[in-house]
């Protein structure tokens, strides 16, 4: 019986250890292609920032950057791009990802930030990685669900290759595309891809992204009801984003059907925009705002929602980019005003609200711990466990992604398979 039990178990394992094998193969090959096409995009979105820094008038150009956005699209056939939706839709439907999406968006949020649109990089990578792992495999012939794997894997490489936090990225493309479950399926490659997408970075001189939070107070009663407060907060933030994102680009397409008008008029909207603030903090993915939240906790008291209305409008219009770092910017800034006006440590409520938005925003609660954890450290973990509980619970349905699916409720252990708002 002892026999016949350990030669089925040998007989399995050797089949388990041959997937790995095919696995660990494409997902190194997966890991050093979007690890290297990752770290080639940063520095190019590295550089846009620093020539709009150095030339504030460069805006100026925005107007006719947006049409030549539209007009790449167009020339390539994609005038009906979803972005990251599409991303998310491959994997639940089989939806073809087509190559040419990647130096598309790769041109295009290079554009888009060079002149001064509000927008991340993140999304950008996702829909780059994506795109990438799924042409990969297309090309090796695999079947439609290790497509779906390949996918991830691609995700994760981007995400890892970018921000420099692999433990979030390789979970982030596993939790994103179905609330509820997780494709526990792509642990492996995700998790091989992403670790070597962050060498390959780290290699080119990339630093991940790291924030210091000076002191962290003592948990108790009174500071867990304080971060409970601000997570509340944030939810509802989180939701007025994902509301003001969708509404701001049913509104374009109502008053601008087409898209050259669509995202000229955006274009010259923002300049306004831009000029009227006086500054250009909002602009572009507003990393130095965050930092400054943390470094001298000073920042204005609408700052959250100028960069909710700069990144609706850039985006709505049709210009390209990511939505994460911005619900980073829009949580930080409320957080920093948060802990300003109660007296109650404002670089750990920066920390706190950035998580907390962040996960209302993707719907994806272990995500947003980890990179609380790699952003922050581990420190202040009571703080970035509640807020990122409550963050989740009471974001509702909302998410950026149209395409995510809520598999099983928030609220109950109840199956309810619906999109988000």
């Amino acid at each position: 019986m002892i026999l016949k039990e350990l030669e089925h178990y040998v007989r399995h394992f050797a089949k388990r250890f041959l997937i790995f094998l095919k696995w660990l193969a494409f997902s190194i090959l997966s890991g050093i292609l979007v690890g290297s096409v990752g770290s080639v995009f940063h520095y190019c979105i590295v550089y846009a920032t620093k020539a709009r820094e150095t030339y504030p008038w460069l805006i100026f150009l925005l107007p006719a950057a947006g049409l030549l956005i539209v007009g790449a699209y167009h020339m390539m056939h994609d005038e009906k791009d979803t972005g990251t939706n599409l991303v998310l839709s491959a994997i639940h439907s089989g939806e073809h990802i087509p190559l040419r999406m990647a130096p598309l968006i790769f041109i295009s949020t290079v554009m888009t930030h060079l002149f001064g649109g509000s927008a991340g990089r993140e999304g950008a990578a996702l829909q780059l990685g994506g795109s990438i792992g799924n042409s990969l495999g297309r090309l090796l012939k695999f079947d439609e669900k290790d497509q779906h794997i390949m996918i991830m894997c691609g995700m994760s490489a981007a995400f890892s290759a970018l921000f420099g936090t692999p433990l979030a990225a390789a979970v982030f493309s596993m939790e994103v595309v179905s609330v509820g479950i997780m494709h526990y399926a792509a642990l492996v490659p995700c998790v091989v891809s992403s670790l070597l997408a962050q060498g390959i970075a780290e290699r080119c001189r990339i630093e991940p992204e790291q924030f210091l939070i000076h002191s962290v107070p003592e948990f108790t009663v009174s500071s867990g009801v304080t971060i409970a407060i601000l997570a509340i907060l944030c939810a509802i933030v989180s939701a007025l984003f994902c509301i003001a994102l969708h509404m701001g680009e049913a509104l374009y397409k109502k008053y601008f059907p087409n898209p050259y008008l669509r995202i000229f008029a955006g274009g010259m909207l923002l300049l306004c925009l831009t000029l009227l603030v006086g500054n250009q903090d909002y602009n572009g993915a507003g990393m130095p705002v965050i930092a400054r939240c943390f470094e001298e906790h000073r920042v204005l008291p609408y700052a959250f929602a100028l960069k909710i209305l700069f990144t609706a409008v850039t985006l709505g219009a049709g210009f390209k980019g990511g939505e994460i770092v911005p619900s980073f910017f829009i949580g930080g800034t409320f957080g920093c005003l948060f802990g300003n006006l109660t007296g109650f440590a404002p670089d750990l409520c920066t920390a706190a609200g950035m998580g907390a938005v962040f996960c209302g925003v993707t719907n994806c609660p272990i995500t947003s711990l980890f990179i609380c954890f790699e952003l922050f450290g581990f420190e202040g973990m009571p703080y970035f466990l509640l807020s990122v509980a409550l963050g989740y619970m009471l974001s509702g349905y909302y998410g950026l992604y149209h395409s995510q699916k809520i598999v099983y409720s928030k609220y109950k252990t109840e199956f309810i398979n619906r999109k988000t708002r």
